[in-house]
């Protein structure tokens, strides 16, 4: 090793410096515009690419102010400049001294006629979007394992909502991220098990993100019957994929706070809710304590033992009545004794058959008086008994105790089933209680 020279990385750098700064002259360099920035400070900042590479440019703002026109993402241009190389990053880029343009680049070409196809088959409209699910249970997420996106998401879901994560590992970024993506979401859709995908990755250069313009990955999104949500680089950033998706999220943070409630606001809701249940369920209590109420008042206007008071009443008035009717009998007769004696000593001979045969009459009538008295009490009687027993058969806790059933609605008492409807409270009064019961259906007897 004594033999051997050795160097440090900082002379190698500084080695290729000099031979590339000196071996090459300010030169032109045609290609696409990709991951433009124009810094506040008036620097711009991009990349050159074509099919096989990628070469970092900058253009400060002492060159870039003759600019007429606005460089943007997919523009094809060629640019003069030098290449200069950084010793301390070890890299290398392109010092532009003037742009001028050449047209739309072939990728942002092919995305243009790619996205009117799709438009024009109707992959975009809006009535073929899903609604999201407001509580999922399960969310499949379709990203690389390792990204930032998958991290972000994670941490927001975990702290709102309960929801179960099932990942499927996936490219997102080269040649074979599109199709890997697009087993992702067909696999979530054979399994069935969860409610939401999302599709997502974090922030990238546009050539980065170009496999979420793929037309396979478009159709596979379109034709999920799980909703998916698109969560591709940053809010700027547009893709086929949120075209076609059911719902756009700017960021992966934004996707999991679109996927999923926060659960603070669901205990709010809950806690509402429980003060609404809880005034119903008191009002509703109030109204069956006034049912039962207004059902014991019209109930006791017909109990047995109210009407046999009623009955009795009248007995005892009829009875009076009759008493009475004896009295003025009884002192008719006594009056007419009176004047029988009176006339007696004056009439003895001439009257003594007219006056026995009063008196026999008078008994007569004494005996058919006091036989009609009992005749008519007996038949009271009779009847008195009839009508107790008749109102005992129809009282209603007698109909019930042989399993009949009162049926009430809102209180009132129900004779048909035209008066109900499906989902009606009602109430069942049974010999022993009142069980309130909600109708399922109603098949009307014909």
């Amino acid at each position: 090793m004594d033999n051997v020279n050795v160097f440090s990385v900082f002379e190698v750098t500084r080695h290729l410096r000099q031979v590339i700064e000196s071996s090459l002259e300010p030169l032109y360099v045609a290609g696409e515009v990709s991951s433009f920035t124009h810094h506040s400070s008036g620097h711009m900042y991009f990349n050159l690419k074509d099919e096989n590479a990628t070469l970092r440019c900058t253009f400060f703002k002492n060159s870039n102010y003759r600019l007429d026109f606005k460089p943007v993402e997919g523009m094809q241009v060629v640019c003069f400049g030098k290449i200069t190389v950084f010793e301390k990053g070890g890299t290398y880029n392109l010092n532009v001294q003037s742009m001028s343009q050449a047209g739309l680049g072939a990728m942002q070409k092919k995305f243009e006629e790619l996205k009117r196809k799709l438009n024009q088959e109707g992959l975009f409209d809006a009535v073929h979007k899903q609604p999201i699910p407001k509580y999922p249970n399960k969310i499949g997420i379709v990203t690389s394992p390792t990204g930032a996106a998958l991290q972000d998401i994670q941490n927001i879901i975990v702290r709102r909502y309960p929801a179960e994560l099932q990942v499927y590992p996936a490219l997102v970024q080269g040649a074979d991220a599109a199709a890997q993506i697009v087993k992702g979401i067909q696999y979530f859709n054979q399994m069935q098990e969860v409610d939401i995908i999302i599709v997502t990755r974090g922030g990238g250069s546009q050539e980065d993100l170009f496999c979420f313009n793929d037309e396979a990955l478009a159709r596979a999104i379109f034709a999920s019957r799980i909703p998916v949500i698109s969560a591709v680089g940053h809010e700027i950033d547009f893709t086929l994929a949120d075209f076609v998706a059911d719902l756009r999220a700017p960021t992966p943070s934004a996707a999991a706070e679109l996927a999923v409630p926060d659960k603070k606001d669901l205990l709010s809701l809950l806690a509402s809710l429980a003060r609404r249940l809880d005034l119903a369920k008191q009002k509703e209590i109030s109204s069956y304590k006034q049912s039962l109420a207004e059902m014991q008042l019209s109930l006791s206007r017909y109990h047995p033992e109210k009407l046999w008071q009623g009955y009795q009443q009248r007995f005892d008035m009829a009875s009076m009545g009759l008493f009475n009717a004896a009295n003025v009998i009884q002192q008719k007769r006594q009056r007419m004794e009176l004047i029988g004696q009176k006339s007696l000593s004056r009439l003895q001979g001439l009257f003594q058959l007219s006056l026995n045969q009063a008196k026999s009459d008078m008994k007569q009538t004494e005996r058919d008086l006091h036989d009609g008295l009992n005749d008519r009490i007996e038949a009271y009687n009779t009847k008195l008994e009839h009508s107790s027993a008749l109102l005992q058969q129809l009282s209603p806790r007698k109909i019930q105790s042989k399993g009949w059933i009162m049926a009430f609605k809102a209180g009132k008492v129900l004779s048909s089933v035209t008066q109900l409807k499906p989902q009606d409270s009602i109430s069942l009064s049974f010999v022993d209680g009142i069980a309130v019961s909600k109708v399922e259906s109603i098949e009307e007897l014909t």
